[in-house]
């Protein structure tokens, strides 16, 4: 079983001979995502954190297969949030770069290109589960499981205070942000929380006041931004700030909370609440996560590229982790035979330890990894880690709500698949 982290197993490597034959063929990954717009905090650190990765193990001697090692690179290809690009670059990645991986950002930019990759048997990650279905065979959710790990925050905060009883929410009206407003909603009746203003809006809403006032003039103990996007998360929680909001905030992500904590007040973002620790955090040091040492990947992380940790800076290369293992352990590329191997590795350790394979009740297929996630706090200016809450305990008792809010957004892939504009007329009106 190949259960150790890359870290502990360059590390090992370096104090053995070695004596396998290198080559020069090169072995390349193709990364395609946002690396400019709005979403781009999504995309291009993930980038940064691969890079990384890659120099990393090119430096202990490359990939080993079989009795020798390779050299690996990263191509990357900009889609911005943009489906004719993402299929433009699906095709030259594979076609002309011949990657034995294709790492996505997943949702709107994997619409086009779900069909090509499928076809060509190209084994390609998204972040978001909620791509998967069982006609995409090949596509894999090995690290994130957006937004199903949102549960986790809702969990601990029903758990440690209790006095909050009504939340407002908000999300754009995306492959993003629809799944992502379900699951919130799902976790909040679970909790026995009630939702008192639910906002939808269209991703390229700039009207910040009218997104959040309504949700302010609600009353609420706590207000959600769900997966909105960061620009937007950032404006919405100065603006509430500006508004002498005094409730408790909570967001799927929380990238540069550095500078809104300056730019509001250590004090209006005590307590808030998102899912993206830190790699510096005491409490990961004390957990099996894809590297050995994280604090030492986030200090030469923000040495090589300061300023721009966000919560995809770690998340690509867990994907990297994973495949590594897998490819080490089959003594091949091939997507098939690595893939099988993956879902063969018993146990899969993801970012935070142990997990399982699953899905098929929701996504139709079980190629989502679940196990722990960290619910992170701000406390005293700084992202910390409260605890880790298991999703498989949360969806043993609550999947059939899941479900429910799953389908009553159109995201179960069923409906996904047969009617998407019939469904979005549905939902929007």
């Amino acid at each position: 079983m190949l259960t150790s982290s890359f870290a502990y197993r360059i590390a090992m490597s370096s104090l053995l001979p070695n004596d396998q034959v290198g080559t020069d063929e090169v072995i390349k990954i193709g990364f395609l995502a946002p690396l400019s717009g709005d979403v781009s905090s999504w995309g291009l650190p993930g980038l940064n954190g691969c890079r990384l990765w890659q120099d990393w193990l090119n430096q202990a001697g490359g990939l080993l297969i079989g009795a020798r090692r390779y050299p690996v690179e990263i191509v990357p290809f900009d889609c911005g949030y943009d489906a004719d690009r993402a299929m433009a670059g699906a095709r030259h990645l594979v076609q002309s770069e011949n990657v034995k991986l294709l790492m996505m950002l997943g949702g709107d930019t994997l619409t086009k290109a779900r069909r090509f990759l499928t076809e060509n048997k190209v084994l390609t990650s998204t972040l978001l589960p909620s791509d998967l279905s069982p006609d995409t065979r090949y596509l894999i959710s090995p690290s994130e499981v957006h937004p199903l790990y949102n549960v986790t925050g809702v969990d601990w905060l029903a758990r440690k205070h209790k006095s909050v009883r009504r939340v407002a929410l908000c999300s754009q009206k995306d492959a993003l942000g629809l799944p992502s407003i379900a699951t919130y909603r799902a976790a909040f009746e679970a909790a026995g929380i009630d939702v008192v203003k639910d906002v939808l809006y269209d991703p390229e809403e700039t009207d910040v006041a009218g997104i959040v006032q309504p949700m302010l003039d609600a009353k609420p103990d706590l207000v959600c931004w769900c997966t909105s996007y960061t620009p937007m998360v950032n404006a919405m929680t100065e603006y509430a700030h500006a508004q002498d909001y005094g409730g408790k905030i909570m967001s799927c992500t929380m990238d540069d909370y550095r500078q809104l904590v300056a730019r509001t007040s250590v004090d209006f973002m005590e307590g808030t609440i998102f899912q993206f620790p830190d790699f510096d955090d005491p409490k990961l040091a004390k957990n099996a996560t894809f590297v050995n040492k994280p604090s030492s990947f986030f200090k030469e992380y923000n040495a090589r590229y300061p300023g721009t940790w966000s919560a995809v800076s770690w998340e690509y290369v867990a994907i990297l982790d994973i495949w590594h293992a897998a490819v080490e352990k089959v003594a091949s590329v091939h997507p098939v035979s690595v893939m099988a191997t993956m879902k063969q590795m018993d146990p899969v350790t993801h970012a935070f330890g142990p997990a399982r394979w699953w899905g098929e009740s929701v996504f139709g297929i079980d190629n989502a990894l679940i196990g722990d996630w960290p619910v992170v706090t701000i406390k005293s200016g700084k992202a910390r880690i409260a605890e880790f809450v298991s999703i498989s305990d949360w969806l043993d008792n609550h999947e059939k709500l899941f479900r429910h809010h799953m389908k009553q957004m159109g995201q179960l892939w069923q409906q996904r698949i047969e009617n998407p504009e019939q469904i979005a007329s549905a939902v929007f009106g």
